[in-house]
């Protein structure tokens, strides 16, 4: 998934003014994350709650009441002057970057609907254990996106509008595909389940609704960091930076990020199985981001396979570094979030994205006060620290639930002998 924002980004650093380029595109995609983040939450629901048809044909209708609401909301920020004072007031982006950011953003808009769309048909395929059709999904997606770069690269059509159209015909081939597959899942599903059964919308809406608004509460980190790194010494530097650095360490993590999915789908029946893979895995990020930052093997992915060159391939590099700590937490934050969705307690991620954002807001405040010269780094040192807080509260969290279900553990690793025994 990750690969395609590599793709995006090699291609707009290739651009003659490239570091302006990315520094809007990185602007334009930080507000688009919000929308888009509230539409991937579908997939998570999708597959906590559809278990017959009926509650599939409720889970569209639902969907498609929020992707309205998104998109009302997208083309307010596209097309009137409340796009140019969030761009320029809240972003601080310069004048001359507002209608850039703006261009991108309206094709951004479109790739909303297919990406909460896709998000549906994914629900589906992941709960019925077809997720071979995500891969295949994603290889036919890659394989289109970087067909559609060359003939930009080579066109020598660079512009920060090029990311966007890039980045919409994967989404619309990956959503086809999801969709595809899952109407030929839902066909075998029954008409009701006998044991689980979603009465109405009012049931979506309060376990997507809690979810919904820790979200926009963890969304704003984008923008804050993006706001924060415009008061720097270098804005188009520390912006563009953090974002190449960002895209290496979101592609390694890429491989990790559906533990959360895992947990729903089998910690009922293998939760010491679930726990002992955690651990298996759950360090592996940790460790290829750290030789990707203190080994040649990242100058050299940066430079040949990136195209990024100069003062901004060792700007990107000093912002990796401090990324690994991200890589590290971001395994075991994303076992807990399943836990929550596993045991129906979506509401306390509200807490814990909220302390996520108030650490990395802190940290940001103290970076650019009192450490502008770092640049980039000082948001790849906010946006670890806010997921090291949202770590430690979570984890608080479901040591009381576990506990009350006779099985607490303050780690997903501890106590594990005793537990697979008993299980």
């Amino acid at each position: 998934m990750t690969l395609s924002h590599i793709i995006i980004n090699s291609t707009l650093v290739r651009a003659d003014n490239s570091e302006f380029i990315l520094a809007s595109y990185a602007i334009a995609m930080s507000l688009f994350g919000i929308t888009e983040r509230l539409g991937n939450l579908l997939r998570q629901t999708c597959s906590s709650l559809v278990r017959d048809r009926t509650s599939y044909q409720l889970i569209l209708r639902f969907s498609f009441y929020l992707i309205f609401g998104l998109m009302l909301i997208a083309i307010g920020v596209a097309y009137t002057p409340v796009g140019d004072f969030i761009f320029s007031k809240i972003f601080g982006a310069k004048v001359n970057m507002v209608d850039e950011i703006k261009e991108i953003y309206q094709v951004l808009i479109f790739v909303t609907i297919f990406s909460a769309s896709r998000c549906v048909a994914q629900g589906v395929i992941i709960y019925n254990r077809q997720t071979k059709w995500l891969t295949i999904g994603m290889v036919i997606r890659i394989a289109a996106m970087y067909l559609l770069s060359l003939y930009f690269i080579q066109s020598d059509q660079i512009t920060g509008t090029t990311g966007a159209i890039i980045f919409l015909l994967g989404m619309m081939i990956e959503c086809l595909i999801s969709i595809i597959e899952a109407r030929k899942l839902v066909r075998k599903m029954p008409e009701k389940h006998e044991e689980q059964q979603v009465e109405s919308k009012t049931s979506i809406f309060k376990f997507y609704s809690p979810l919904m608004f820790s979200s926009v509460i963890v969304v704003m980190i984008g923008p804050a960091i993006n706001v924060s790194l415009g008061k720097t010494d270098d804005i188009e530097l520390a912006i563009a930076s953090y974002a190449i650095a960002m895209s290496v360490t979101q592609l390694v993590l890429s491989f990790f990020m559906f533990i959360h999915q895992i947990v729903i789908n089998f910690y009922g029946e293998h939760n010491a199985i679930v726990k002992k893979f955690l651990l298996v895995i759950g360090f592996i990020p940790f460790i290829l981001i750290a030789i990707l930052s203190y080994t040649p093997l990242g100058g050299l992915f940066f430079e040949h396979v990136l195209g990024v060159e100069g003062r901004l391939l060792d700007a990107s590099v000093q912002v990796l570094k401090v990324t690994m700590l991200m890589a590290l937490v971001f395994p075991f934050v994303d076992f807990y979030n399943g836990l929550l969705m596993y045991y129906k307690q979506t509401k306390i991620t509200i807490f814990s994205q909220s302390a996520n954002l108030i650490v990395t807001l802190i940290a940001l405040v103290i970076g650019v006060n009192f450490a502008s010269q770092w640049n980039g780094i000082i948001g790849g040192i906010g946006i670890s620290l806010g997921l090291l807080a949202e770590l430690i509260v979570v984890s608080r969290f479901i040591y009381a639930i576990e506990r009350k279900e006779g099985k607490a553990t303050m780690f997903p690793f501890k106590r594990l002998s005793t537990v697979e025994k008993n299980h």
